[in-house]
Formats: C-alpha cells, structure tokens, sequence
C-alpha cells in the first residue's frame, strides 16, 4: 500500500495514534532503564570483585592469560560502571540546551569501551608473541591458583550473564556489557584450558597462546560496537531505511510535488529522526489542506517503513520557494542523503 492510500483511510486518526503510542513507549522506555541500571549494577558488582582476586592471582602466577583477562576485565568493569552512569543519564529530562537530553550518554559510553578494549586487545598479541619467543620456566607457574581463579572468574561470568541476558537487546549500551561479560567467561575459559595444558605438558606457551585467544575475542567485538557508535555519532541513516525509498513513498502522498533536502538519523537506540522539504500544490495553503498533508507525512513515516519513525520533521513548502533557499538545496525532485 503507498502512503497515498494509507493516508486516505487512516489520516483523521493520525493524531491520536501518534500521541497515545508515543507516550506509551516513554514510559516502557523508562521502565526499560529502571530494568537496565538494576541489572547492570549487580553485573558491575560480580565483574569489580572477581576483578580483584584475579589481579592478586596474576601477580602471584605470572600468567599472561590471567594478567591479559585481569585488564579485559578491568575494561570491562569500568565499562559496566560507564554503562551504568549512561542508563541514569538517558533518564534526566531534556533542557533548552540539550533538547534529546542525554540519549547519547549510551552511544558515546560504548564507543569509549570499545576504544580501550581494543588498545587492550593489541597490547595482548604483542605481549603474547614475545613471550612464546622467550617462555617463562614451567617451575615459575603456581597451576592450581592459576585453575582456581580461572574457575571462580567463569562462574562469576556466568552469573553476570544470567543477569543482563534478558536485556541484552534493549539498547546498544546494554548489548555492549553483555557482550563484555560474554568475552570475560570466555577468557575464563582460556585461562582455564591454559593451566591444564601447563599441568600436563609443563609448555608455559600455553598461557600466552591462552592470552592471544582472549585478546582475537576481544578486537572484533571492539571494531563492531566502535562501527555501530561510530555509525550513530556520524549521524548516518539508520540500517534499513532506504531513503532513496523514503522519498518516492513520501511523495505518493496526495498533493505532494517533491521530496529533498532528505536526512535520517539516530539520536540514540531506538531513537531515529527524519526532516525534510516537501513542495506541495500551492492551492493546499490556502484551502485548509496542508495540516492534512502534514498529518499524512508523519503516519507515512510512523508507520510504513521497517524503522519507524516518530520523530519526523516536515518543512512544507510551495513551488516557488526552492527559489529562496540560500543553501541551494536542489530543485524539485527528491534528493536523498544521510
């Protein structure tokens, strides 16, 4: 069906709709981060505590794999606790100067934790090979505290996990702990099968492989939280949705003469936003059509596109006025970018 048609059927109803599931999802959304600080505060205080005795275990062993997991999950406590900040942030109400509050506390939250895991993650592949070329003797190693803490860290982990997986999808901020967490049960695990493989061959190059392992874990989760904030801070479209697609189905709206000056963004997750110029018949401003071609614009937006757009902003405009536009914002066809 194109906008056209839906506007004819549903447009008197436009209103109404909008304002009641608008007010409904701000209030899920709150409740959502009440939900999310909960979680995220129990996780964060798993994380700090088995944080410490892995600390402690890595001076006392030696082990690469320990001392790289120990500051993976460091990263990962001050992530937990940047993340926990983010979601009380996102929650504080909008001001003249801020007018989306503090919605990109949560995007700029993940991206700083990628940045460190990454750093983090490189360091651990250069300390890695250097000790494989230059192995610690196997008489150095304490294997049985190296085993304990590796098994007291992955239950930890999976206690964590348990807490935040419900959440996991609720907002990038939370998709980015839970995968932090993830990635600590894994490096667990590393160190874990590292003091076996020592116990039972006495090849010390097991914990820094066991390090390497946890530090090819973590820089591919680092490039794609950093690419998907990266994504949002550059203001790109938000994934799927067309623009090119967007304009054609905008301008099937009865009246309506061409789309442009198009941009499609994201403030934060589940947040997109959309403005536009839209020309359309003359005779709408002086015969009383325009608010209904306005209504028309934003249920199109709301309600037809695989991301639904609420927040959609509509400069209507006559013919003429192109001429006038100082940016020089293009004739009258639609002209999509991002």
């Amino acid at each position: 069906m194109s906008c056209g048609e839906a506007s004819r059927r549903s447009a008197p109803a436009v209103h109404s709709a909008t304002d009641h599931s608008h007010g409904d999802r701000h209030g899920h959304s709150h409740d959502v981060a009440r939900s999310s600080r909960t979680r995220l505060g129990i996780a964060f205080a798993i994380t700090t505590t088995v944080l410490l005795a892995q600390v402690v275990g890595a001076v006392l062993t030696g082990s690469l794999a320990l001392l790289v997991d120990s500051a993976h999950m460091a990263v990962d406590s001050i992530g937990l606790l940047m993340a926990l900040t983010a979601s009380i942030l996102i929650t504080r109400p909008r001001s003249a100067r801020r007018s989306w509050g503090w919605l990109r506390a949560e995007i700029i939250a993940a991206g700083v934790q990628a940045t460190v895991l990454m750093a983090v993650g490189i360091y651990a592949l250069a300390e890695g090979v250097q000790r494989l070329l230059n192995p610690t003797p196997a008489n150095e190693f304490n294997v049985v505290l190296l085993g304990v803490i590796g098994a007291v860290g992955l239950l930890a982990n999976i206690a964590s996990l348990l807490v935040l997986t419900t959440a996991r999808e609720a907002s990038l901020n939370m998709k980015a702990a839970f995968l932090e967490v993830l990635n600590d049960a894994l490096g667990s695990v590393a160190v874990i099968i590292a003091a076996v493989a020592i116990a039972w061959t006495g090849w010390t190059g097991a914990d820094a492989v066991a390090g390497m392992a946890i530090a090819l874990l973590i820089i591919p989760r680092a490039t794609r939280i950093l690419r998907e904030s990266g994504s949002v801070l550059m203001e790109s479209a938000p994934r799927g949705l067309d623009l090119d697609q967007v304009a054609a189905h905008l301008e099937t709206v009865p009246r309506v003469l061409a789309v442009h000056d198009l941009h499609a963004s994201v403030v934060a997750t589940g947040v997109p936003v959309l403005t536009a110029h839209v020309v359309i018949e003359d005779s709408a401003f002086h015969d009383g059509g325009a608010p209904r071609i306005l209504d028309a614009l934003q249920a199109c937006a709301a309600q037809h596109f695989p991301v639904a757009v609420e927040h959609a902003t509509f400069q209507l405009e006559p013919s003429a006025h192109v001429d006038h536009e100082v940016l020089g914002h293009g004739p009258l066809t639609h002209r999509a970018s991002s």
